[in-house]
């Protein structure tokens, strides 16, 4: 399916759910997540991610106006006693994506109008509108200049073993080499948690990682199970700011969860998956590793007797044009699952996972866990990782996601940190 075709079917879907509320909506802070989820799907991972938070942050701190149950993230918005906390976080999202993505103001206005005239006529509606307004004029000046623009690519001065090369089919520059000095959101830089050394090309590990992407990764592999190829291709199309926001979506649902509540797991999950891609763009263009596909076509040149080459390697799914170490989509993910984890516990629960993109595959978890996992191996099944590059993602994943939620949006009543490890389902993999 083309991506178009994927942007028309989720802003149907969207249509269908705002215009038609009694079908499907649930309520104002889900429900504009859900457009935000459609607004920015022709968008790359990266930039997703970063119009997400700034989106949540903005309903965020638009509810927390109203409702004050969690300390703010600006703390420069305030609202009366009463302010409606639907209406501010309707005209919050609606504003910071209609700002960002003006081609889509025809179907922001439509869905901003019937969410609103589902709200009552007076001072509460209006001063909730006018709390929104706030917030997201707030965001959108502060990161007017954070380092996400202007685009700038990379191209290696070196072509020795292990260093990034172009990769096929493009061979274009390296892509985003800008986003390592993006300012982050909850983190105090992009090298706050770079990741540590890659293994040696001559140690066990790197053969290791080798070996295993070398038989599972290539187009034509016959040791790829159907399960693995699924998966491989689902996260090739699903970002970790689609997956995340759908789990942080069926998660509240099931839990109740209020709408400030709300309003804050999003803020949290969004910020740190944005600011988990942020920390691997640092970290990969400080090591600038080789990708699977060069590393194995080149495997005679590494100096490693356990390496052998293939000169025809391609990978199940087309290489990103960036360097491997770490893996973006682990470093996100993970610090997701770290936030969705704090808050919504570690008990058993039933979460689909399903996108447009990719229809014939529909994904089942009772755990967040099984999803980190699944994604791991979709990088390294999909020839794009080797898997010291997900375990690296995965542990900057959690130190990111750790400090944003110990750091931010903490309630009201509690310390200026919070020790989030000891809340923790699994600290240590």
């Amino acid at each position: 399916m083309s991506r178009i075709s994927v942007v028309s079917t989720i802003s149907t879907i969207i249509v269908l759910l705002i215009l038609h509320p009694a079908v499907a909506s649930a309520d104002a802070v889900s429900d504009w997540n859900a457009i935000m989820l459609a607004t920015t799907a022709t968008q790359n991972p990266f930039a997703q991610a970063r119009f997400a938070a700034i989106t949540q942050l903005a309903v965020f701190e638009a509810v927390n106006a109203c409702t004050g149950h969690y300390k703010p993230y600006l703390g420069s918005i305030s609202a009366p006693v009463g302010a409606s906390p639907d209406a501010a976080a309707i005209v919050a999202a609606h504003d910071v994506l209609k700002s960002y993505f003006p081609a889509s103001a025809a179907t922001l206005d439509a869905a901003l109008a019937v969410s609103l005239a589902a709200i009552p006529n007076g001072p509460a509606k209006d001063d909730g509108i006018t709390a929104g307004q706030a917030a997201a004029a707030a965001m959108i000046a502060l990161r007017a200049n954070d380092g996400s623009a202007p685009p700038a690519t990379f191209l290696p001065t070196s072509s020795e073993p292990g260093v990034w090369q172009p990769t096929p089919p493009a061979f274009s520059p390296g892509i985003l080499f800008q986003w390592r000095n993006v300012i982050p959101f909850g983190i105090r830089s992009s090298q706050q948690f770079r990741s540590g050394l890659p293994p040696a090309l001559t140690s066990s590990k790197y053969a290791q990682s080798y070996v295993e992407v070398k038989a599972v990764g290539d187009v034509n592999s016959t040791q790829r199970p159907q399960d693995r190829a699924d998966v491989a291709r689902f996260f090739n199309v699903a970002s970790a700011a689609y997956v995340w926001n759908s789990v942080v979506q069926q998660l509240s649902a099931v839990q109740g969860s209020s709408l400030s509540e709300k309003a804050r797991a999003f803020a949290l999950v969004n910020m740190a998956i944005s600011d988990g891609l942020v920390s691997s763009m640092e970290s990969k263009y400080y090591y600038v590793r080789w990708r699977p596909v060069t590393a194995i076509r080149g495997g005679s040149t590494d100096g490693n007797p356990d390496t052998d080459a293939d000169p025809a390697f391609t990978s199940f799914i087309t290489t990103p044009p960036f360097p491997s170490y770490p893996s973006a989509h682990a470093s996100g993910s993970y610090a997701a699952r770290v936030i969705a984890e704090r808050i919504f516990g570690c008990a058993t629960v039933a979460i689909t996972l399903s996108h447009p993109g990719i229809p014939d595959v529909v994904l089942h978890y009772t755990d967040m866990k099984t999803i980190t996992d699944d994604i791991d191996d979709a990088r390294v099944y999909g020839g794009i990782h080797f898997r010291y590059d997900q375990e690296a993602g995965a542990r900057q994943g959690r130190s990111v996601g750790s400090f944003v939620f110990s750091h931010n949006l903490n309630t009201t009543d509690s310390g200026d940190e919070v020790d989030a490890e000891s809340e923790s389902c699994e600290v240590v993999r």
